[in-house]
């Protein structure tokens, strides 16, 4: 069983140590050049995968009326890994749905590019910011010591050997793993292991940020949240009147509030007139635009206080997203064991986000289970009706979290 969780992703530039001999020295700047060129590409894909996702997700009945929340680079990292492991057409099938034009990205290209992204966020991550991934196997099944070897190296990828015959106790072991990365967020993340799992591949992330301005939780006041012209419910709506950063993008008829963090990390809260029209424009390309084009001024702005949890079993949209032969008997999961037949039986994400006057907290885990903004007067922006959350990385663009809130007392 494979659970991933999100954690932040920060473009790096790879370090090659030069030689005084002129021949090596090339070869490395020729490395290090390529290196670059892989990591732009999967960043690319990366950010085109957030919406392409979001969209899915958003348009399965399942979410109809409900809040979504996730992290892109959760989902992204635990299927990168699972590539690893793939061969044939599932494989391509993988590269294909991750955004990764296999006619420029070699699956070493992809996995050293993702061992820059993780070991940058590590390393500029705050104390109260950590991403990571595992890999539980069963006490009777050995992996190709090749995919445990990049797994280790490329994903940072911590082992740990469970017998999945005792389904209580490995589900309590893992649970207890991911309850620890993401401070107890997630205390969750296996609900039905059963004893045919033979690998539970996981990747967390857990975010906080403070804000850059804090909210006075003087000012929080009891207020009501339109969740449709016909619904109303009660919430915690924190006010603040300063200058922020805000932009409205006629195009879309959005108004885009910018809210960073004492970080390079923010919080963007995107207010449509037409929550559809949003869902269907939204790119990597409106987000580069939003931060670019930002103006200060002074706004009255009110943000409701909450707390979420969602939980996706991701199989249906993978499947509409061409990832299908994984879920079935065509399976290719042969760098993964010699002489066995596996199959991924499901993909499962859950997520979390906290906002208060103080700052925010997101978390994140998906798995994948593997069987046989004067006195002048002061505009008002109030979010007080349905709207989109992205937390994004100022510098890279990289999106960490996305989604929408439709109501945020559940």
């Amino acid at each position: 069983m494979m659970r991933a969780a999100l954690c932040i992703g920060i473009l790096s530039a790879l370090v090659c140590v030069g030689r005084s001999d002129r021949h090596d020295t090339d070869e490395d700047h020729t490395h290090q050049a390529t290196a670059l060129n892989s990591l732009s590409l999967v960043s690319s894909a990366n950010k085109e995968f957030t919406y392409h996702l979001y969209r899915k997700l958003a348009a399965h009945t399942d979410s109809q009326g409900k809040n979504i929340f996730f992290s892109p680079k959760s989902v992204s990292v635990a299927l990168a890994a699972l590539s690893v492991g793939a061969r044939g057409e599932t494989h391509q099938q993988l590269f294909s749905g991750l955004g990764f034009n296999s006619s420029e990205l070699t699956q070493a290209n992809v996995d050293e590019a993702f061992h820059a992204l993780l070991d940058r966020a590590n390393k500029m991550s705050q104390k109260d910011t950590n991403e990571g991934t595992a890999l539980f196997v069963d006490h009777d099944f050995t992996p190709h010591p090749e995919f445990l070897d990049v797994l280790n190296k490329s994903y940072f990828t911590e082992g740990f050997n469970v017998n999945f015959t005792n389904t209580v106790e490995s589900s309590n072991t893992i649970n207890r793993y991911v309850a620890e990365k993401t401070n107890g967020k997630i205390d969750n993340l296996v609900d039905n292991l059963n004893a045919d799992t033979i690998m539970f591949l996981i990747s967390y992330i857990y975010f906080k940020g403070n804000w850059d301005t804090s909210f006075n939780p003087e000012l929080t006041k009891k207020d009501e949240f339109m969740v449709d012209e016909n619904t109303k419910v009660p919430v915690e709506m924190m006010n603040m009147k300063e200058d922020v950063d805000i932009y409205h993008d006629q195009n879309i008829n959005t108004t885009v509030l910018h809210l960073p963090f004492n970080s390079s990390s923010s919080m963007l809260l995107l207010l449509p007139d037409d929550m559809a029209t949003l869902e269907k424009a939204i790119c990597p390309g409106f987000v580069t635009k939003w931060l670019k084009w930002m103006k200060s001024r002074r706004y009255n702005i009110h943000v409701p206080k909450f707390s979420i949890k969602t939980s996706y079993m991701l199989n249906d949209v993978l499947i509409e997203m061409g990832m299908t032969d994984m879920f079935n008997e065509h399976a290719d999961l042969s760098g993964i064991a010699v002489g066995k037949k596996l199959v991924v039986s499901e993909v499962v994400h859950k997520a979390t986000l906290d906002v208060d006057e103080v700052g925010a907290t997101a978390t994140a885990a998906t798995g994948i289970k593997i069987m046989p903004m004067s006195f002048h007067h002061t505009p008002i922006l109030m979010f007080n009706r349905p709207f989109m959350v992205v937390i994004t990385d100022r510098v890279t663009e990289d999106t960490l979290f996305v989604g929408k809130i439709i109501n945020p007392n559940i």
